[in-house]
């Protein structure tokens, strides 16, 4: 396992409430492709956990579109970033996947986490790192 995906497991490590929601463990982990420090990383992610604080697109998505956009991944990659992550999970809807994994009993944080290392993983090797 790499440096960046132990610090990334760490930053999730604490149980609820943890400290930092799935956009910034993200962000703080590739704060170096951002080109930021790991503070201004976490504060720019900070609404973007929930799903927007509504619900809406996950927050692994919204971090990894980010992270993808500061790499200088062309958009047809990004977009096959999101198409890759809707034939695994149905959607890019925070309450939807929440919804999903709660009716197959998978409790909350287990489910966020997954999602952030899958897409840490993800970036990862497509950022070559």
């Amino acid at each position: 396992m790499s440096d960046r995906m132990n610090r990334i497991r760490a930053l999730r490590a604490p149980e609820e409430p943890h400290q930092y929601n799935c956009a910034q463990a993200l962000l703080v982990g590739f704060h170096d492709v951002l080109g930021v420090s790991g503070d201004q990383a976490a504060r720019m992610s900070a609404f973007y956990g929930g799903g927007m604080l509504r619900g809406t697109v996950c927050g692994t998505i919204s971090a990894g579109l980010m992270i993808l956009g500061a790499a200088g991944i062309p958009q047809q990659e990004a977009n096959q970033f999101l198409q890759s992550f809707v034939k695994a999970h149905g959607s890019i809807q925070c309450a939807e996947l929440l919804a999903r994994s709660h009716a197959r009993g998978i409790p909350k944080k287990e489910h966020c986490d997954g999602l952030i290392f899958e897409i840490a993983a993800a970036l990862e090797k497509k950022l070559g790192l």
